[in-house]
């Protein structure tokens, strides 16, 4: 198999691995009583503690892909994943499904970390790009299927048959990941590529790491943190006339999740497109510019418009930012890993996408206490161009060491 055709497989496992973790974040919040829960803020506490739980786990599970190959790591994710998916569906109960939402957070971190250092072990710095946005759009796909599995079949069906049909799609993958996922050596690997790069001088924690580190928390605070959690609060202060299709009505929580369904379908096509931008460019850095520019810019009209029509112009041209926000970061993390201990350096990348992740709700219902939904944007926006000038300063201060030489 070519490595392109390894990465479609790596990032088609994700896709089946996510399928319930995607479901449980549209049918949870409505049908949260068929659960066994008693109290909506158990909700929250079951949508957000797998991502916590990664922040511990992901340096253990680093140190666990330096011991043994990626293919072991992604038979015991696979498992929890079928594991945890079908237990959503058989099990009732606050305590049980806490478990099992640790359990997914820990196979999370396996599939995460294990696809980005399948990625980086088949790529050169000529497709690096192309192939990392491959693999992010790809397994968006299993986002978009659990999605709308979880707002059409399981009013159609039940909770139990979805989730058990998923499940059931994560242990039929089992014994084919041997035969789609290359064998890798993380500690030769990891070497061989330190001795190629040797003559740059890298270490570890370089100025230039540091920022690709901050570029990986500050995305996953914007995308997956603040953004995530805010949309169908962003989208319920100007969506007042509720609009209805085919004599459907759509409420703020269908349209929200139509917004997020659109960006993983249009993912597989437009990750690649940017990913190959970055692999042509010669000054990659530079490009996490314009992701970042497109953001600020709309966070901050995020902040004050209250037109439903405009906001989702906005809304969705964030969309298109923010895949390219997260392929460039990948990327970055990926190029650098190439260059140094790629264990080490994936898993800090994702513990801080991670931990990025898990700070964004927490700091925007904390701003929600004392202020309203706009400053939320406005201090996402100031922290994001922070960030823009550390990378412009940045540039700058190589074009005068480079001028010296």
């Amino acid at each position: 198999m070519s490595s392109k055709s390894r990465v479609v497989a790596i990032a088609l496992i994700t896709a089946v691995a996510v399928l319930g973790d995607a479901m449980l974040f549209i049918v949870l919040p409505l049908n949260w009583e068929e659960f066994g829960l008693t109290a909506v803020w158990q909700v929250g506490v079951l949508l957000s503690i797998n991502r916590f739980v990664r922040l511990p786990i992901t340096p253990l599970i680093g140190l666990f892909y330096k011991k043994f190959d990626v293919r072991v790591g992604m038979v015991v994710a696979v498992s929890l994943a079928g594991i945890s998916t079908l237990f959503y569906g058989f099990s009732s109960g606050f305590i049980v499904l806490v478990i099992m939402r640790i359990l997914w957070g820990v196979a999370w971190s396996f599939i995460r970390l294990g696809g980005l250092l399948t990625v980086v072990s088949l790529s050169q710095d000529t497709n690096r790009g192309n192939l990392m946005g491959l693999y992010n759009g790809l397994w968006g796909l299993g986002g978009l299927t659990g999605m709308l599995a979880g707002g059409v079949f399981v009013d159609i069906f039940s909770i139990t048959a979805v989730t058990t049909i998923f499940a059931l799609g994560s242990f039929l993958l089992l014994p084919f990941i041997y035969m789609l996922i290359p064998k890798t050596e993380g500690n030769e690997a990891a070497q061989d590529a330190a001795d190629k790069y040797k003559n740059l001088d890298l270490t570890f924690l370089t100025p230039y790491i540091r920022l690709v580190i901050a570029t990986s928390a500050t995305m996953g605070f914007i995308v997956l943190g603040i953004f995530a959690s805010s949309l169908s609060t962003l989208i319920g202060r100007s969506y007042d006339e509720q609009w209805s299709i085919l004599g459907l009505t759509i409420g703020v929580l269908g349209l929200a999740g139509a917004i997020q369904a659109f960006r993983w379908a249009w993912e597989p096509f437009i990750a690649p497109l940017f990913g190959r931008m970055v692999d042509r460019s010669t000054n990659k850095q530079t490009l996490i510019l314009v992701p970042l520019f497109i953001s600020i810019v709309t966070f901050w009209f995020l902040g004050f418009l209250d037109m439903i029509v405009p906001l989702l112009i906005v809304i969705f041209i964030f969309q298109f930012a923010s895949t390219m926000f997260v392929t460039v970061t990948d990327t970055l993390a990926a190029g650098a890993a190439s260059k140094t201990d790629s264990v080490k350096m994936m898993t800090v990348h994702t513990v801080m996408v991670d931990l990025g992740a898990a700070l964004g709700p927490l700091l925007s219902f904390l701003i929600l206490f004392w202020f309203d939904l706009s400053m939320v944007f406005y201090v996402a926006s100031i922290l994001m161009a922070v960030l823009a000038a550390a990378w412009v300063l940045y540039g700058i201060k190589q074009k005068k060491t480079l001028s010296r030489v």
